[in-house]
């Protein structure tokens, strides 16, 4: 079963019964570390879901691990199984390959299992996958790029880290423009990270000395762009194209920036949905189980007002 949702999905179910069972349930939240800003945002989601769900429901007790790189995340979900004996656990995979068999164990050990964003690369393990729609997110991407480049163009990619999801937004992005004329001149991995889309895009543009557009497809990686793009003086480029909806770039598009005209969303508060059903699922007979997805929606300078919170963690 599959639902869409625009935002937190929860209000009701989080006023099921709060005490459905007397013994302590422990719930293990493993995501990685603040790398990037949209990761940055995640953790503040997660660190506060965590601390009002451990207030509003005394018989649940959390375990929240950070982890930097894939084999760090295997030995927390495995410490979490063998030292606090977890019965659910809600995962955003650092990779999707690394984690798929860590990730499966649990399931066998009898645990509720929640992904988060970064899909397994088996299909079927999960009881519950909460996510941005992110064939939505390349979707609504490539129509923009379509939309702004009406007589095609050249452009360059940049991919987040090898995920599931980065193959969605890929291949809904590729869907969208086909037959737009737009033709892609390099497609790299810039792994969600404003440094690497920085070298990234350096190469770029010591390849092709022509580019009309870039589609960075992420907000730190657009920041990383935008500096190759200044660094090197070129004036050829029209616009770059981010996602996830960062607050400087929301606030680039309200002032009407012509090299940032747009953005379209993927809020990291989506580990937060998915920490709060988990919890309803295991102190209620709440139904929770399936697929929320959290649609994503462009940015222009018309709605971004409705999308800009100046003092948000991202």
């Amino acid at each position: 079963m599959k639902h869409f949702v625009s935002g937190l999905a929860v209000a009701v179910a989080l006023s099921a019964p709060a005490f459905a069972q007397d013994d302590t349930k422990v719930i293990g939240v493993s995501i990685p570390a603040a790398t990037h800003g949209w990761a940055g945002g995640m953790n503040y989601f997660a660190q506060e879901a965590v601390d009002r769900l451990d207030a509003a429901y005394p018989q649940l007790d959390f375990v929240l691990a950070t982890a930097s790189d894939p084999s760090k995340q295997v030995n927390d979900i495995e410490d979490m199984v063998a030292t606090r004996n977890i019965d659910a656990l809600v995962v955003l995979p650092f990779e999707s390959e690394p984690l798929t068999g860590p990730v499966q164990n649990v399931k066998q050990s009898g645990a509720w299992v929640t992904v988060v964003d970064r899909g397994l690369s088996v299909e079927g393990i999960e009881d519950l996958y909460v996510a941005g729609d992110n064939p939505g997110f390349g979707r609504v991407s490539g129509e923009y790029m379509a939309q702004a480049l009406p007589d095609g163009g050249k452009i360059v990619v940049l991919r987040g880290i090898p995920t599931t999801i980065d193959n969605e937004r890929v291949e809904g992005f590729q869907q969208a423009i086909e037959g737009s004329g737009i033709e892609i001149l390099g497609m790299e991995h810039g792994n969600w990270n404003r440094d690497d889309a920085f070298t990234v895009m350096q190469d770029f543009l010591s390849k092709y000395p022509e580019i009309d557009a870039v589609w960075a497809s992420d907000d730190d990686m657009a920041v990383g762009v935008l500096g190759a793009i200044d660094a090197a003086g070129r004036e050829d480029i029209n616009f770059v194209l981010g996602g996830a909806g960062m607050k400087e770039m929301i606030k680039r598009v309200k002032d009407n920036d012509a090299m940032i005209p747009a953005d379209v969303t993927y809020p990291p508060s989506m580990i937060a949905t998915a920490i709060e059903v988990t919890a309803v699922g295991l102190v209620s007979n709440a139904p929770v189980s399936g697929d929320f997805i959290i649609g994503s929606v462009l940015v222009t300078p018309e709605n971004a007002d409705d999308f800009y919170f100046p003092d948000s963690p991202f």
